[in-house]
């Protein structure tokens, strides 16, 4: 099975780098002014109208659950480039650049999930997808947390740890919504 989630985990990424390369035509790097601050807010918007929707709220937006899944994931490793490059006042990278940036982070928080999912044993398989909601809104809060303190933590993951998780819990959601399939 845990060979089934890699194949499903990637097929999601496939698809969210897909609709990332599309925005990226249009918007060329624009994100790249963001700081990470904005980014973990811009995080927290999709989740919470994720969590509105799951409650049974009237949609008038029109956009589904998988749609704000697939934003957590790519402002998630656009969260995860910010951190290594820092925000710039302008857009300062090619699309080139960009995707293989995208890339990196995509990859490297595969094998996160590769390697947490062989400890764990599948466990994600048998939760209910509201709970994804909640831990991607609680590595939020933690996230928030953390910036607040600079970045300077006693015990904890830093800031790159829980964008990896909420990108985690957001492709497992994904998956269990049918995305992969």
């Amino acid at each position: 099975m845990a060979n089934d989630t890699n194949k499903q985990f990637e097929r999601v990424l496939e698809l969210c780098r897909e609709l990332f390369g599309k925005k990226l035509y249009d918007y060329g790097a624009s994100w790249r002014i963001m700081r990470p601050e904005s980014l973990t807010d811009q995080i927290f918007i999709k989740a919470k109208r994720i969590r509105t929707l799951e409650t049974g709220a009237e949609n008038l937006v029109g956009e589904d659950i998988n749609s704000e899944l697939i934003g957590i994931v790519n402002y998630g490793l656009i969260s995860l480039v910010q951190l290594d490059l820092g925000y710039s006042d302008q857009c300062d990278l090619t699309a080139d650049e960009a995707m293989a940036l995208y890339d990196k982070k995509a990859k490297e928080t595969l094998e996160l999930m590769k390697k947490k999912n062989h400890d764990y044993n599948e466990a994600w398989r048998g939760m209910r997808t509201t709970s994804y909601t909640d831990l991607i809104l609680t590595k939020i809060w933690r996230t928030k947390q953390i910036e607040e303190l600079g970045g300077e933590t006693k015990v904890s993951e830093g800031v790159d740890a829980n964008y990896m998780d909420m990108i985690n819990y957001a492709v497992f959601g994904l998956i269990k919504n049918g995305l992969a399939d």
